[in-house]
Parts: C-alpha cells; sequence; structure tokens
C-alpha cells in the first residue's frame, strides 16, 4: 500500500465485490470490508482486505465506501440503518454506490445522507461481471458532482476501462438501464439464435466468428454465445438478479412514459425462469426456456 492512495470500505463482498476487492488490495489500496455474510468476510480477508463488524466501521476506517449490494432496499440498510455508514459519516467521506439501484430512491438517500453528514454520494453502476471487476477493465456510468467524480477518478480508472460521468446524482442509474435494456434483452436473442441454429442442425460453434465482421458481431455474441452451447450455467450473475433488474427498468420507464415492449417481453421470460426454480443460475439459462434438450 502507498501512502498517497485513499482508505478505501467496501461493503457487499458477493460474486462481484470479491472481485473488487481482490483488484484493489492488488493495486495497492488499504480496502475495509463487510458483509452480511461472515464467511465472505473471511473470503476477503484472504486477498488483503480488513475486517470490520458493520457499515459502520467501515465508514469510519475509511476516506471512500465503496458499495455493491444485491437491492435497493440493501443499499438503504448499509447507509442509513442502524449501524450504517450514516452513523459515521463525515463531510471529509465519500459513498460510492455500485450497486444497480432505483433511480429515485438513489437520489433520495443521497440528499438525506448529504443533508445530515455532509458526506457526498456518487451512484457509479457497472457493466462487465466480476471477471471485468477482477482485471480492472469494467465500464462504470457515473451520477455526482463534478468534485466527487473528480475525487474518485484515480480509484476507477483501476477498476474500469471507462468511466463516464452522466450528470448528477442518479445519472448513474439511468444509463445502467439503458445498459440493461440492451444486455438483458440480448441473453434472450442470443438464446433464441442458438436454439435456432442447433434446430437447423448447423455447427453452432463457428456462429460468433462467422458473424464477427457483420452487423451480428458483438462482444456479447463472442463471450456468451459459447458458454450457451456447452450449458454452462455457472452464474457470473444471477436469474432472479436479472428479473429484478429487469423491473427495475420497467418502473422507470413508466416513469418517464417511455415504451420498453422488447424488455418486457424479456421480463416475462425471466420471470418464467425463475418461476421453474432457476433463479440461483447465470441470466444466460433463458436458453432452458427455448432448448430443444432440456424441458424442465
Amino acid at each position: 500500500m502507498t501512502t498517497d492512495k485513499p482508505r478505501l470500505g467496501f461493503i457487499g463482498l458477493g460474486l462481484m465485490g470479491q472481485a473488487f476487492t481482490a483488484r484493489l488490495t492488488d493495486c495497492g489500496y488499504q480496502v475495509t470490508g463487510y458483509d452480511i455474510d461472515t464467511a465472505k468476510v473471511e473470503a476477503a480477508t484472504r486477498h488483503g482486505v480488513i475486517a470490520a463488524a458493520s457499515p459502520a466501521e467501515v465508514a469510519a476506517a475509511s476516506g471512500i465506501v465503496l458499495v455493491c449490494v444485491i437491492s435497493t432496499d440493501a443499499v438503504r440498510q448499509v447507509v442509513l440503518g442502524d449501524d450504517g455508514i450514516k452513523s459515521a459519516g463525515t463531510a471529509d467521506k465519500l459513498i460510492v454506490d455500485h450497486s444497480t439501484s432505483v433511480v429515485s430512491d438513489t437520489k433520495e438517500m443521497a440528499a438525506l445522507l448529504l443533508a445530515d453528514t455532509g458526506m457526498g454520494w456518487v451512484d457509479a453502476p457497472v457493466s462487465g461481471g466480476p471477471g471485468a471487476a477482477r482485471d480492472g477493465s469494467l465500464a462504470i456510468m457515473a451520477g455526482g458532482t463534478e468534485a466527487d467524480i473528480a475525487r474518485i477518478e484515480p480509484v476507477m480508472a483501476d477498476l474500469s476501462a471507462s468511466f463516464t460521468r452522466f450528470g448528477d446524482v442518479g445519472a448513474g442509474q439511468v444509463a445502467k438501464m439503458v445498459n440493461q435494456t440492451l444486455v438483458l434483452n440480448n441473453y434472450a436473442v442470443l438464446a433464441e439464435a442458438l436454439a435456432l441454429a442447433e434446430a437447423g442442425g448447423i455447427d453452432a460453434s463457428k456462429i460468433p466468428d462467422a458473424l464477427a465482421a457483420g452487423h451480428a458481431g458483438s462482444n456479447m455474441l463472442k463471450a456468451v454465445f459459447p458458454r450457451m452451447i456447452a450449458r454452462d450455467f455457472e452464474p457470473l450473475g444471477y436469474a432472479r438478479q436479472i428479473l429484478k433488474d429487469l423491473d427495475m427498468l420497467h418502473d422507470l420507464a413508466k416513469q418517464l412514459k417511455s415504451p420498453t415492449p422488447m424488455s418486457s417481453q424479456a421480463s416475462s421470460l425471466f420471470r418464467i425462469l425463475c418461476s421453474k426454480g432457476h433463479e440461483e443460475l447465470d441470466g444466460i439459462a433463458v436458453l432452458k426456456l427455448y432448448d430443444q434438450k432440456d424441458r424442465v
């Protein structure tokens, strides 16, 4: 650890949190971490995270507190709940919320925290998954004041291939919903395409390279299609989280009066997938709904 790096806290040590904190400790940051699951805290200490007993303890030990938890309610609990960040918040500290959270709730919580403690807030949801968090190649979408964004830019540079400010608090979450519109619908599109290729009897493994130079080529086709072919549904994220994000997208679109018919269809597919007991599989398991080899 070098003395010129800020002391970081990290709350939420699941799949993404483990990758985030391993990257940050490798980059020389002091990271104090907390999760409600003590086994996850123990796992993080093996790559150098200092264990804390509460979000407040993390905030007390840190200048910048990064949060990556499963829902907006979980963000509210770690920030405003008993032994939350707010109880140790001061004007010289800053929270960076990497969770995918409801836009209006994000703005409300940021305003409450600022009014009560002077602590700033940047919403900075991410795209790329645990692998990108581990190697520092995430896409990070941010909302916050210019001063707060400037303060975290060196840390974000160690975590991301692209870090973009979209506006004030809440803007990062809007950008994440745009990202989810593109990504989560694409899961269903790729599953449909693979099912058609296999039903037609062609070698589906040739599809990513064969189509790469055309308009169908994409990084998702290259990365996701082979995993679908292999029926590798080991979670890099969970189907239940995708459904949660699609429901959030629906609510935001309704507020903005912006039609999202494709996302509504994808939401129905993921709701069926989860209802069949597959909520803990990766989102690419939506293939199960198309797959002639799998009617479970």
